[in-house]
């Protein structure tokens, strides 16, 4: 195969490899919004639901690795055709470990069910909300490959690390008042933790964006 149409063909590997990432992007999306929607109304059918659809992204991740790798192999790319394969390499990753939290979120939301008394913090509400706004921006960044929309998701992990701090006094305060339910609300700030996790993987999407469309690092800068 000639030296152009070698590079055609892998062109076209390298938009079905995106394809195939995005529709596993929303995929996860989904399952985070299902287990988030789960916990808040208690609903144990959408809970389940959020897990099977677990059981699916677990699947395609490994699918995707193996197209990365294969792509690496055989093309050898370099350049900005590298950095392409390793983000989407390192994304596809991310995603399904966040697909992962979304499944415990579920599960917590299974156990919540029977604890109707137990009465989940405004602040977990208002935070799940900011985490997946910031799920469904890294996505867009990963979409459009869009470096502003991918700071911003950086810049937006610390609104949920205070939501998460905050949460630890909240519930503090629930189980000093009504003790019996110390064991449900364990399961509270739980969520709290896979939400703030989920956010951090996020993060990471949206950095690897940013080093995909500028070639630029900004891991662990701390402006």
């Amino acid at each position: 195969m000639e030296g152009g149409n070698v590079k055609r063909h892998f062109d076209r590997e390298l938009e079905h490899l995106k394809t195939r990432l995005l529709h596993m992007g929303a995929a996860v999306e989904d399952l985070v919004a299902r287990s988030i929607q789960a916990l808040m109304d208690r609903d144990v059918k959408l809970a389940q639901e959020s897990i099977r659809i677990e059981d699916e992204i677990d699947q395609q991740e490994i699918q995707i690795e193996e197209e990365c790798l294969k792509l690496l192999a055989l093309y050898q790319p370099v350049a900005g055709d590298l950095r392409f394969v390793t983000a989407m390499l390192k994304i596809n990753n991310d995603l399904e470990r966040m697909g992962d939290l979304g499944r415990h979120i579920a599960e917590r939301a299974l156990v919540l069910s029977e604890h109707h008394e137990v009465r989940l913090p405004v602040d977990l509400r208002n935070m799940a909300a900011a985490t997946q706004r910031m799920v469904r921006q890294a996505l867009d960044a990963v979409v459009n490959q869009d470096a502003e929309t991918a700071v911003r998701v950086v810049q937006s992990d610390s609104e949920i690390d205070e939501y998460h701090q905050d949460m630890f006094p909240l519930i503090a305060a629930q189980m000093r008042s009504h003790p019996e339910t110390i064991e449900a609300l364990l399961h509270v700030l739980s969520a709290s933790r896979h939400l703030e996790r989920i956010a951090d993987y996020a993060t990471n999407i949206a950095e690897d964006i940013v080093y995909l469309v500028r070639g630029e690092i900004i891991r662990h800068r701390e402006d």
